[in-house]
């Protein structure tokens, strides 16, 4: 069943993106191209499948230099994707990249989707990527958001064939072509026409390119040259695609900005194809919707307006609003309004904020709130009445020009007041593949606009206006300013276990620590903890009373009842029963300085490695790679692990002259993922590197890839990276040498340590090596050619040297035992 939620689909780009926490007004360009863009009724979508998928050059050119209301649909928001910045995988990642496309999307001005398709990480072809995604049901979003945004044309990043280098790829073309077809069709999806109508746009076309050897461009192709300097925007669309690019961070995606115009080419896919421009046969204008005097009245407002004196335009607005209001097309009406209003507020220079000092609140609390509005304009603005969370007031009180009106108001949370969290991960996802969406018109969103707002009643000249206002947080920084982010709605306690994941030893109890944060002044008296396997109580215990914000508590599973649990791998639940309440959330709170903070939450869990896992090394080196887990694992494993720094390499001068390193202290060195494109001192230190495992070191590196490398040459011995992966997680590994030392010691490997492994088995596999090279291991996806670039081992004086593009960094997160096995046998090759 298609349920409804009420709530705004996507607000203009001049308010910025629906998170904005502030209505402040654009800038004189922005407003002046915003009124060329209300006079262009068409409309572009654009479709492919991950953030940065996007040509964010077309987009600038579509919406600043030909002022055309533009959208790129994501069908995920790249929750398989490698995380430069930190730790964080999948749905934590999702959340980031969302953000991150959002940050995009204020500097080109594009409109920002989504599907309900989780990327699972690579694959192949669109076979493979329909056996994870459910296709009926992403086609329904896709017509969902064609439905909801009524695009005139359609297009296509990639083609539907092996040519987009990426099954995900494709499939965005095989979904974008079979949306397009139905999307006009009232017999298809029609519990979607409960609340939109349906919508056929004229044309979709394949935007071709010319990525590295692969070229799919042709002369006789629809050709439009773009990249145009914009003296309003001080760079050319090129430019301002590379800055937009650039804030694709936590991929490592940053992009230069190029000036000078280049061409881009197009391919018909289906529809009324177009001769010379995206908008052959498409109704460009009101005066084609039978509303003249909206082009004429445009016109005259775009002619005179004054950037210097954008509120000297304020009676013609004022004026055409009105004219607006008796469009009969209603779905255009509604669109164009919310343009246009946020155009009138501009010109009046209006801002408007509610804040508070905390960043935090719980449900049911009472906070101090200031909201303050200001007027820049002449023309009288009235500020009629407010109304609060609680209660409206009338004030009507003129907004004089230029002054700050502040008004200090304490408001209370709703006792019902939800968590705050993005809609797609309140509920456990459907599947790998599918997220779980509560209403089914969210679906679309970047994100749900705030639910705690403080409603203006604004009358300007004569006409009214309704201003939402989100409770929001705001803050000085003494190196950002002001910062400004939503209210937090938090639980009134939360709890957590105090590591990730712990290991389980044979015959022996569990000692653990859970953490309870108090967030509210609520005390909290004869609760009782329960620890859980699948719902079967296995420890806790009764507290009293917790005294103070943030309480540790330690807590013992007997090993009876471990021994009795079958399972490697398993997850310990707990909760805390207190006044009749349940409490058993866990906050994920991520923060980065060019993203707002972004919070979700978890059930408080445990993950918990029952098995026989061997280590034989007390002392690890770490070169800092691409943020991963591992350092963490390690030390729960019981293993120091030193983050290695520049003057572990050189130390100091012995007496007879000699450099005195801290390497040698090290049973192992680790290279984390990717740093050799990040770490920027290896040139200098691989020479320090190389002497450690010539006399008597172990050094494990983990997979690199060939953008933006630090060394040429990683190994003594020389290997060639190349983009051969295997996506399939349960692919057969046949063992080349099973009597190799590092399947052997300290635990045996054998074919149960690679089952469970999530996601795929390894990606970035040398393709070429030196004879002195060992392989230890053969796989590959179902139909290819057998790899055997999984895992290199070479002796060196020694020592010894590994490279594996093994996935680790994804299999140890989620406590997979027999990867954990296999890890601990690489650091341990040096003392078998």
């Amino acid at each position: 069943m298609f349920k409804k939620v009420f709530t705004v689909f996507i607000l203009s780009f001049g308010m910025a993106i629906c998170s904005a926490q502030q209505v402040r007004p654009s800038k004189s360009s922005e407003i002046y191209r915003d009124l060329k863009t209300l006079k262009n009724l068409p409309k572009v979508l654009y479709i492919a499948a991950h953030p940065d998928d996007e040509n964010t050059g077309l987009l600038s050119w579509l919406i600043n230099g030909q002022n055309i209301e533009t959208g790129y649909l994501s069908l995920t928001r790249g929750d398989g994707g490698q995380n430069l910045l930190g730790t964080e995988q999948g749905a934590a990642l999702g959340l980031i990249r969302t953000h991150e496309l959002l940050e995009a999307r204020k500097l080109d001005g594009a409109k920002q989707f989504f599907t309900r398709a989780i990327d699972f990480g690579f694959s192949k072809n669109t076979t493979d990527t329909f056996k994870q995604w459910d296709e009926n049901a992403i086609t329904a979003d896709v017509v969902w958001v064609i439905r909801q945004f009524r695009p005139d044309v359609i297009i296509c990043r990639f083609p539907p064939n092996a040519a987009a280098g990426h099954g995900q790829h494709a499939a965005s073309a095989v979904l974008a072509e079979k949306a397009f077809k139905l999307a006009g069709d009232k017999k298809v999806f029609p519990d979607q026409l409960k609340y939109v109508n349906v919508w056929q746009p004229k044309r979709i076309l394949w935007n071709t390119f010319r990525f590295g050897a692969v070229n799919t461009t042709a002369e006789n192709q629809l050709k439009i040259t773009v990249g145009q300097y914009d003296p309003q925007l001080g760079v050319g669309y090129g430019e301002l695609a590379g800055l937009s690019r650039s804030l694709h961070k936590s991929q490592g995606a940053g992009t230069q900005s190029v000036a000078g115009i280049k061409t881009e080419y197009f391919s018909h896919v289906d529809g009324e194809a177009a001769k010379k421009t995206f908008f052959d046969g498409i109704s460009k204008s009101w005066t084609s919707e039978g509303s003249p005097e909206i082009d004429r009245a445009l016109d005259q407002i775009i002619s005179t307006f004054n950037g210097n004196h954008p509120e000297k335009s304020l009676p013609a607005l004022l004026d055409l609003r009105k004219k607006i209001m008796a469009v009969k097309n209603s779905d255009l009406k509604k669109d164009k309004l919310k343009s246009l209003d946020h155009i009138i507020l501009s010109c009046a220079g209006f801002m408007g904020e509610v804040v508070t000092s905390k960043a935090e609140a719980v449900a049911g609390e009472n906070h101090s709130f200031k909201l303050n509005v200001i007027s820049r304009a002449e023309i009288p603005v009235v500020l009629e009445n407010v109304k609060w969370l609680d209660k409206a007031e009338k004030l009507n009180r003129n907004l004089s020009k230029d002054s700050l009106i502040s008004i200090a108001h304490d408001i209370q949370i709703p006792s019902d007041a939800a968590l705050t969290e993005p809609y797609w991960l309140v509920k456990p996802p459907v599947n790998a593949a599918t997220f779980s969406v509560p209403n089914d018109t969210l679906v679309g969103l970047p994100e749900t606009e705030s639910p705690l707002n403080v409603l203006l009643g604004l009358k300007i000249d004569s006409e009214n206006f309704q201003v939402k206002l989100p409770l929001s947080f705001k803050k000085l920084d003494p190196v950002r300013g002001d910062v400004v982010e939503a209210l937090r709605i938090v639980p009134a306690l939360e709890l957590k276990f105090t590591q990730p994941l712990y290991l389980v030893k044979e015959n022996e109890d569990l000692h653990l620590s859970l953490n309870f944060k108090v967030n509210s002044n609520k005390q909290f008296n004869n609760g009782k903890v329960n620890l859980l396997f699948n719902g079967e109580r296995v420890g806790g215990g009764d507290l009293k009373s917790i005294n103070g914000k943030d309480v540790t508590v330690d807590y013992v599973i007997p090993k009876t009842k471990l021994t009795s649990i079958k399972s490697n791998q398993l997850q310990l639940d707990a909760n805390f029963v207190a006044d009749g309440i349940t409490y058993n959330k866990k906050q994920v709170l991520i923060q980065y300085p060019h993203l707002p903070s972004l919070q979700y939450f978890t059930a408080a869990t445990v993950t918990l490695m029952k098995g026989d896992i061997q280590s034989k090394v007390k002392k690890v080196g770490y070169v800092q790679g691409a943020g991963d887990f591992i350092p963490e694992f390690l030390r729960i494993a019981g293993i120091q692990v030193d983050v290695l720094k520049d003057e572990d390499f050189y130390g100091n001068l012995d007496e007879s002259g000699g450099n005195q390193n801290k390497l040698s202290q090290y049973d192992a060195i680790v290279f984390g993922v990717r740093a050799n494109n990040t770490e920027k001192k290896l040139g200098r230190w691989m020479p320090f590197l190389w002497s450690y495992v010539k006399a008597s070191g172990n050094l494990i590196m983990q997979y690199n890839t060939n953008q933006d490398i630090t060394v040429n040459q990683l190994g003594i011995y020389n290997f060639t990276i190349a983009n051969k992966r295997v996506t399939e997680e349960n692919a057969e590994v046949k063992f080349l040498n099973p009597n190799h030392k590092l399947l052997n010691f300290p635990n045996k490997i054998t074919a149960n340590d690679f089952n469970g492994w999530v996601q795929e088995r390894g990606a970035y596999f040398p393709d070429k090596w030196d004879d002195t090279y060992e392989p230890l291991f053969e796989m590959h996806d179902t139909g290819e050619e057998p790899l055997q670039g999984s895992t290199l081992y070479a002796k060196y004086g020694k020592g010894n040297f590994i490279y594996t593009p093994l996935a680790f960094f994804r299999q140890l997160p989620v406590g997979n035992v027999g990867a954990a096995r296999l890890f601990l046998n690489f650091l341990s090759a040096q003392k078998n």
